[in-house]
């Protein structure tokens, strides 16, 4: 099984290495980015893509849709340091097949990665116990008002990129960026830019 790991922290990829050592015929792919992460991807064609949300540049939830969008197919793995089950939920809404904390049980990536690679799916137990009772809670978490998509642009605009700029990253146009923008003002209930920034920030997405 050929598996391609997303992660700009080599750590987390030495980890996974040790982590899959044992686990037979695995061959591990890194990359440090969503555009390297492309290339390899393309390249290597893997079994199984394992994506940090937290990339620098695009984040894991764009470098998804591109790799769906070459591969319908594709198997995808998000992993990342937020328990929030939003992530969870947005993730399998961008095409995603299992989810995991970095935070979590160490064995969950295992079993994630043994799952889908079977053509099933995976969340951890607390993660889909959190979204199966979340009930009203989920919905007045400000993050659960956002797609995907819009989780992406938020956390670009805390990073300080401009609306040209995260229009260019993304490939989308300028008035699409802008439109978003406004949009989710509205959503959150905010009344500028600057606290659209000051709200991805609070909320540790950049």
């Amino acid at each position: 099984m050929r598996i391609l790991i997303v992660d700009d922290h080599p750590i987390v990829a030495s980890g996974c290495r040790a982590l899959l050592a044992g686990q037979g015929d695995v061959e591990i792919l890194e990359a440090a980015d969503a555009e390297s992460g492309e290339r390899v991807f393309v390249g290597a064609r893997p079994d199984i893509c394992i994506l940090d949300i937290n990339l620098p540049g695009v984040s894991g939830f764009e470098l998804a849709r591109r790799l769906l969008a070459r591969d319908a197919a594709a198997r995808i793995i998000m992993f990342s340091m937020n328990d929030d089950p939003i992530f969870a939920a947005r993730a399998i809404e961008a095409g995603a097949k299992g989810y995991v904390s970095k935070s979590g049980d160490p064995g969950d990536l295992v079993e994630a990665i043994s799952r889908v690679g079977g053509g099933g799916v995976f969340l951890p137990p607390a993660i889909a116990q959190s979204l199966a009772f979340a009930g009203p809670g989920l919905a007045e978490n400000r993050l659960a008002k956002l797609t995907a998509r819009e989780i992406e642009i938020l956390r670009l605009l805390g990073t300080g990129k401009s609306l040209s700029e995260i229009a260019w990253m993304i490939n989308a146009s300028y008035k699409t960026i802008a439109n978003t923008s406004s949009i989710m003002r509205q959503k959150l209930g905010l009344r500028s830019s600057a606290e659209l920034v000051r709200f991805a920030i609070e909320s540790g997405l950049s």
